[in-house]
């Protein structure tokens, strides 16, 4: 199975509001899909991702579609990093397992 660890750094404390209505229509999307897991932890301006898939397909073909897509294109205004990786895993990583992963993931965005 494939884990996606994604992490999301807010310019500001204040683009949590933004973003929690954002992760709310995604975490709608992905509920309708087929996946095995999903956690999200929330540290101050930092917010975790985590989803676990049968295969790499199901997930590339989940963030390229529907509204995941939309709110990539508008990352730029909330976000000042993005980073995301994807590892082996038969469960997903806990606590500072995922964050530093999150760490040794693809930088998506970086914004001043």
């Amino acid at each position: 199975m494939k884990a996606t660890i994604t992490s999301i750094k807010l310019k500001r404390p204040l683009k949590y509001f933004v973003l929690s209505s954002k992760a709310l229509r995604i975490i709608q999307q992905l509920k309708a899909t087929n996946y095995e897991d999903f956690k999200k932890k929330w540290l101050w301006t930092t917010l975790y991702k985590l989803t676990l898939r049968q295969s790499e397909d199901e997930m590339k073909k989940f963030a390229s579609s529907g509204v995941l897509k939309e709110v990539i294109k508008s990352s730029q205004r909330i976000a000042k990093e993005i980073r995301a990786i994807m590892i082996d895993a038969d469960e997903l990583p806990l606590g500072l397992v995922a964050e530093a992963l999150s760490e040794k993931g693809k930088v998506i965005l970086i914004k001043d």
